[in-house]
């Protein structure tokens, strides 16, 4: 039988509010039960689904072992856009996977618990625990990508030093705008994908 994880987080990229992932069979059936407890912590659900294969046509990762149900999403959100955004995508997302292998999964649609879009959907890899004031810890993924209207974006969690990106890999990524945590670009064609590569190998072995 497929567990599927509903992974809630307490605020998406773009920091607006809290938001939630949706249970999905891998037979598109969506769960309407909320899945955010008071405090905003991770919840999971079951899927009394057996496991179906991977859609005909749906590029294949060497991460087999993450749960079809969350790949089924990546996948479908990926293909949904438009070329050539959809092939860098899928280029962006076959390097991630290759650079954490394993690692944990992760769709949010960026649609708060009313079902209102707050900011872009956003596939997450891998995890870290993000920590408040009072001690308390929350899950997050480490790497992020999403596309947006400008092209794409491919987020690097936690880092301490806000301007170690763009001190790093500002002169060799080539046309790319950089934020504390964001790397922008419209195109792979338009940066240096090796340099790229690099940044999201760094943000993945970082102690958070």
């Amino acid at each position: 039988m497929l567990k599927a994880i509903c992974c809630a987080t307490p605020f998406g990229v773009g920091y607006y509010g809290k938001f939630m992932l949706r249970c999905v069979t891998p037979f598109g059936v969506t769960s309407n039960v909320p899945m955010i407890d008071p405090n905003g912590f991770t919840q999971r659900c079951t899927s009394n689904v057996k496991r179906s294969p991977t859609p005909k046509g749906a590029a294949q990762t060497p991460n087999s072992k993450l749960p079809i149900n969350v790949q089924q999403q990546a996948e479908a959100y990926i293909n949904s856009q438009p070329e050539p955004k959809r092939s860098d995508l899928h280029a962006l997302h076959r390097t991630i996977l290759r650079t954490m292998p394993n690692c944990k999964l992760w769709f949010l649609d960026g649609k708060n618990p009313e079902g209102k879009v707050v900011s872009n959907p956003n596939i997450g890899y891998g995890t870290r625990q993000l920590k408040y004031a009072g001690g308390t810890t929350k899950e997050f993924y480490r790497i992020g990508l999403s596309a947006n209207t400008g092209g794409i974006s491919v987020y690097i969690m936690g880092l301490e030093d806000k301007t170690y990106l763009a001190k790093t890999y500002g002169d060799k990524l080539g046309k790319a705008s950089i934020t504390g945590y964001c790397i922008k670009f419209k195109a792979l064609k338009d940066i240096h994908e090796e340099t790229l590569e690099t940044a999201i190998r760094h943000g993945a072995e970082a102690q958070h």
